[in-house]
C-alpha cells in the first residue's frame, strides 16, 4: 500500500516539476524571439543609415495594425509633398516626416540594450523596456523606450512603442496618427 501510493505522489511531483520546466523554456524562448524583433528594429530602421521612405514595413515585426498607420503615415507625407509641388507655392515645405522615428530623441539613437522583457501573464503580450543613447555630441544623451509586442499566429511583432518623458510624444501609434490627420488638412 505504501510502495504504490510513493509511486502515485512522485508521478504528481515529476508532473509539476516538468510543466514548471516547460513554462521556463517557453519564457525563455519568447524573451529570445522578443529581444530578436528588438535587434531587427533598431538595425534595420536604424533612421541615421536608410530614410523611412525608403523602406517597407516588414510583416514580421511590426502587428498589422502598427503596419498599417506606418503606412499611411508615409502616404499622407508622401501625398502632401506631391500637393504642395503642384501648388501656387511649390517652394514652401511639405509635411515630412523627420528624425528618428523609432526613439524618443529626434537625432536618433548610437546605441541601446535591452534592459528587460516582461511578458503578460496571459502570454499574448509583453513589454522590452530598452536603453537608448546618443553619443554624437556632448553632452551624452541616454533615455529609456518601451517597445510593445503582441503575440500572433506568427509568434511576436512589434505594436506600438511608449516614448520616454524627454520625447514630443507618448508613443508612436498616437505621433504617425496625429502627423497623418495634419498632413490630410
Amino acid at each position: 500500500m505504501v510502495k504504490p501510493l510513493f509511486l502515485y505522489l512522485s508521478g504528481i511531483l515529476l508532473f509539476f516539476v516538468s510543466c514548471k520546466n516547460n513554462e521556463n523554456r517557453t519564457s525563455e524562448s519568447a524573451e529570445k524571439e522578443i529581444t530578436q524583433k528588438v535587434n531587427q528594429l533598431y538595425t534595420e530602421y536604424d533612421g541615421r543609415k536608410t530614410s523611412i521612405y525608403n523602406q517597407s514595413f516588414s510583416d514580421s515585426l511590426f502587428s498589422p495594425e502598427l503596419k498599417k498607420t506606418l503606412e499611411e503615415a508615409i502616404d499622407a507625407s508622401e501625398a502632401d509633398i506631391e500637393k504642395v509641388k503642384k501648388s501656387a507655392h511649390p517652394d514652401e515645405k511639405p509635411m515630412l516626416i523627420e528624425g528618428d522615428l523609432f526613439s524618443s530623441v529626434f537625432e536618433g539613437y548610437t546605441g541601446y540594450k535591452v534592459k528587460s522583457v516582461t511578458i503578460d501573464p496571459s502570454g499574448t503580450s509583453a513589454d522590452a523596456t530598452i536603453a537608448l543613447e546618443n553619443t554624437m555630441s556632448p553632452p551624452k544623451i541616454t533615455w529609456t523606450d518601451k517597445v510593445q509586442f503582441i503575440k500572433s499566429d506568427q509568434g511576436w511583432k512589434i505594436d506600438n512603442i511608449q516614448f520616454d518623458s524627454i520625447a514630443n510624444e507618448k508613443d508612436l501609434k498616437t505621433s504617425l496618427k496625429d502627423f497623418t490627420q495634419n498632413a490630410k488638412k
